[in-house]
């Protein structure tokens, strides 16, 4: 069985995101999402609400599965059994970036590979970030995010 770990903060999940994970999923039997409990940023969302939502944004999915992790991902992605790290690009700013981390990934566990898929041109501008500060300022996210996010953007600013 092939298994390959999507990781990230998922400070909201994204459509972009989830255009990653399901063309990821045909080509892995497996797919865990992987929601970084560390991640040195300021979250809008702690790590089960991230959790939840990419949960229910990826129920229609049969193998893709969500797990919380902590660590270096090569060691989460051992404990796993993967074989593959999953990344997505949108921009050539995004491959210098991961690049390094996809070498260094290597160095850690060479036995880990790195598969890069590229943004669908609709995703190309869409970021977590850009979400929040978005959503923050009363723009309208709908059409960006899974319908769940929406609502979950809508309740923590009413707060």
């Amino acid at each position: 069985m092939k298994i390959a770990v999507y990781a990230g903060t998922f400070d909201p999940i994204t459509n972009g995101h989830l255009d990653i994970a399901r063309r990821a999923s045909c080509l892995f039997d497996r797919i865990i999402i992987a929601v970084a409990r560390d991640n040195y940023k300021n979250t809008m969302f702690d790590l089960e609400e991230r959790c939840h939502m990419v949960r229910e944004a990826v129920s229609d999915q049969p193998n893709i599965t969500v797990v919380p992790f902590d660590g270096l991902l090569v060691d989460f992605c051992r404990s796993q059994g993967a074989t593959s790290i999953i990344r997505g690009l949108r921009a050539v700013s995004d491959f210098d970036k991961e690049f390094q981390m996809a070498l260094l990934n290597r160095q850690l566990n060479g036995g880990i590979e790195t598969v890069f898929l590229m943004s669908d041109a609709k995703y190309l501008y869409i970021s977590s970030s850009i979400i929040r500060n978005s959503a923050v300022l009363g723009g309208d996210i709908r059409d960006l995010v899974p319908p769940c996010v929406a609502e979950a953007l809508k309740k923590k600013l009413a707060k």
